[in-house]
């Protein structure tokens, strides 16, 4: 066998690193020397597009999670279709709905000003993904770093692992059992549903055809969600009609009281397992606060399988 060049050698042991196989070792302060202003500059534009669209917290919220669910932390999601690529963005579950794109690249912009090729855009979802819950009066937790960005991305993935609204309780528990999570973490982690809203053609069938309903919750809704499908189908309501834009336990409040908008919110007390935690959370905002947080940092340990090659993306919508 012919041998192989030692510069050879050099060019793919340094390939080799540049594209880790994996996140490796998250930690709290991954970044302290190589980006010491990254928190700053994430809270700051959080602020600033919270005080422009009280959903943003939401929407983040609602992306880390799609994020995370399909292959890891890596920010997939991100990524836009080609000619030559398709990725999640057009995915059933997020198709005209995720939303929040246009500030992490404000995000990212600002933090490649500061720092340029150094901070995943995976980093800058979980950063911007807790800030918007701070900002919104929730629980702060820590945010362990070191993630590293998808060169790929999977719709078949998102359109088969994301729980949708019309979710059963059982396969609620299912599907984030599959990703390690207990009925617990689950049962807490939809507590996220507090803040943001959801479109009419997700809460239709519960608000006209379900009787574990609010009587005069439901007459509500349906002034804003025509009963014709195809009718208004964007129409968007509160998923917590108290405090919308507040992270609390209102939400469980609701479940108790039988006006959860969506079928996978309010199954959550419908006489079964979880309904003793409902009760639990709907009592105890700190405790769900709490609760959450931890579950959030579960869910930020979520990693693209072995192998994978990753990258810092430059610009998180591409990879580089």
């Amino acid at each position: 066998m012919a041998s192989i060049p030692v510069n050879f050698l050099t060019l793919f042991s340094f390939l080799a690193l540049l594209f880790s196989s994996s996140h490796g070792q998250l930690s709290t302060n991954f970044y302290a020397t190589t980006c010491p202003n990254l928190t700053t500059i994430v809270r700051g534009a959080m602020t600033q597009a919270l005080n422009s669209d009280s959903r943003i917290a939401a929407s983040f919220l609602r992306l880390y999670f799609h994020d995370c669910f399909v292959n890891g932390c890596d920010a997939s999601i991100l990524l836009d279709d080609t000619a030559t690529f398709t990725g999640e963005k057009n995915a059933g579950p997020n198709a005209g709905t995720a939303r929040g794109y246009e500030v992490i690249d404000t995000i990212k912009s600002q933090v490649e000003a500061s720092c340029s090729g150094v901070v995943s855009c995976a980093d800058i979802l979980a950063l911007a993904t807790r800030d918007g819950v701070i900002l919104q009066n929730g629980q702060s937790w820590t945010v362990p770093l070191g993630r590293r960005d998808a060169r790929t991305a999977s719709q078949s993935a998102a359109n088969s692992q994301l729980p949708g609204p019309s979710s059963t309780l059982a396969q609620l528990i299912t599907s984030f059992s599959n990703k390690g999570f207990s009925a617990a973490e689950m049962t807490v982690l939809s507590g996220s549903h507090t803040i943001g809203q959801a479109g009419c053609e997700n809460f239709r069938n519960r608000i006209y055809n379900q009787a574990n309903i609010d009587p005069a919750f439901a007459t509500t809704r349906r002034e804003n969600c025509p009963s014709t499908s195809g009718s208004g189908d964007r129409n968007l309501a509160p998923l917590d009609v108290q405090t919308p834009t507040r992270f609390e336990n209102t939400y469980f409040q609701n479940l108790v009281a039988q006006r959860g908008l969506l079928n996978s919110d309010q199954i959550l007390f419908n006489n079964g397992s979880q309904d003793a935690l409902v009760q639990t959370y709907s009592q105890n905002n700190a405790r769900f606060l709490a609760d959450f947080a931890a579950a959030m940092v579960k869910m930020g340990n979520l990693s693209p399988a072995s192998g994978t090659v990753t990258e810092i993306r430059r610009n998180c919508r591409r990879t580089n």
